[in-house]
C-alpha cells in the first residue's frame, strides 16, 4: 500500500501566492512520475504539471510561467510554488505518484485525496 497526502491548501486573493506539497509513503521501492491536477467544479480532471524521475518538467500552458514543480526524491516529496494567481485557478489539487512496490515491479498511479485552493477577487 503507498499512502500520497497533499497539504497546503488555502483561500488567496488573486495575485498570491502559496505551496502545495505532497508525500508519498508505504510500501515503495522507486518512483518515477510525480505530477500534479486539478479539478474545477464541473470540469474534468485537468494535468497541471509533471516532474519525471530524470529531472523532465512540462507544464500546461493555462499556468506555465506561474507554477513551478519541483521535487526530493529522498524524501519522496514533490511540491507546487503557485504564483500570480487567478480565479480560475480555483479548483481542487491532486497530487499523483507512479510507484513501483519492488524491484522490477509494475509501476502504479497513486492518488492524493485532493487539497482544494480557493483564489478570491
Amino acid at each position: 500500500q503507498v499512502q500520497v497526502v497533499e497539504s497546503g491548501r488555502g483561500l488567496v486573493q488573486a495575485g498570491g501566492s502559496l505551496r502545495l506539497s505532497c508525500v508519498a509513503s508505504g510500501s515503495i521501492f522507486s518512483i518515477n512520475a510525480m505530477d500534479w491536477y486539478r479539478q474545477a467544479p464541473g470540469k474534468q480532471r485537468e494535468l497541471v504539471a509533471t516532474s519525471g524521475s530524470g529531472g523532465m518538467i512540462s507544464y500546461a500552458d493555462s499556468v506555465k510561467g506561474r507554477f513551478t514543480i519541483s521535487r526530493d526524491n529522498a524524501k519522496h516529496t514533490v511540491y507546487l510554488q503557485i504564483n500570480s494567481l487567478k480565479p480560475e485557478d480555483t479548483a481542487v489539487y491532486y497530487c499523483a505518484v507512479d510507484a513501483a512496490r519492488y524491484s522490477g515491479g509494475v509501476l502504479i498511479r497513486n492518488w492524493g485525496q485532493g487539497t482544494q485552493v480557493t483564489v478570491s477577487s
